[in-house]
């Protein structure tokens, strides 16, 4: 779990400004106050104390942002009291499922439903349009950050009708780093749920970064159903991921 909290570390400092406040490494996105993208990490076997805890909030209250943490509780187990101690509660546990590989189960591809990188303006609005409803995401598409994505080593897929073209779904990986990539965004449109499209798109991206040279592959499932799916293709339960804010 260290090297997996190493790399998603390494992750969240990409494009951020960082600053280190005793035994957590603190990230602040520049051009958003939103959450999800402006948190703290503990140390591997981080024991913080009150005051360190005091001045990792201090540092987000400085910024007009909310305190917030992320990381696997494995790598930081004496981390979570002291924050709870001082107010922080638990917004989610996660578990982080792992697909070393070999692992990789390959389920009957769906029928009448084609995977393709996409390509074409066309293709990137209709994956990310595809991803957008079936998150709820109503902020605009935006073609040129998906087109990106790919040119810096990224992966991306695109489930389509194969008759009609119309789009039916998506997911994307990250770009390999230190053999380590994560597999993210996998979305299937309401009307063609429960055909078998969100396991291809699965087993279409772990392949992918397999194939790169990905020795450990990870995902974090939005809830109980996604965890089954994901198992059923060869994922496994690792560690849980723990999301605190303070209340």
């Amino acid at each position: 779990m260290s090297a997996l909290q190493s790399h998603m570390r390494r992750a969240a400092a990409s494009g951020r400004t960082t600053e280190r406040v005793g035994p957590f490494l603190a990230t602040f996105s520049p051009d958003t106050a939103n959450p999800y993208l402006n948190y703290a990490i503990p140390d591997d076997g981080a024991r913080p104390t009150r005051s360190d805890v005091d001045a990792l909030t201090a540092a987000y209250r400085s910024r007009d942002l909310v305190p917030r943490l992320e990381f696997l509780v494995a790598t930081a187990p004496d981390a979570e009291p002291v924050l709870r101690a001082a107010g922080y509660v638990v917004e989610r546990r996660i578990p982080v499922l792992l697909c070393p590989p070999g692992a990789l189960v390959t389920p009957p591809a769906p029928e009448g439903v084609e995977l393709v990188v996409p390509e074409s303006d066309v293709d990137f609005k209709g994956m990310v349009g595809a991803q957008h409803e079936a998150f709820g995401d109503t902020s605009p598409v935006d073609v040129a950050g998906a087109r990106a994505w790919l040119e810096k080593g990224g992966f991306s897929v695109y489930a389509r009708d194969a008759a009609t073209g119309e789009p039916v779904g998506g997911g994307v990986a990250e770009p390999v780093v230190d053999g380590t990539a994560e597999v993210a965004g996998i979305a299937v449109r309401s009307a063609h749920r429960s055909r078998g499209v969100g396991a291809a798109i699965t087993v279409w991206l772990t392949a992918a970064v397999h194939d790169r040279g990905a020795r450990t592959v990870f995902l974090t499932p939005a809830g109980v159903a996604e965890q089954r799916l994901y198992t059923r293709v060869g994922y496994q339960a690792a560690d849980d991921m723990l999301h605190l804010r303070l209340s």
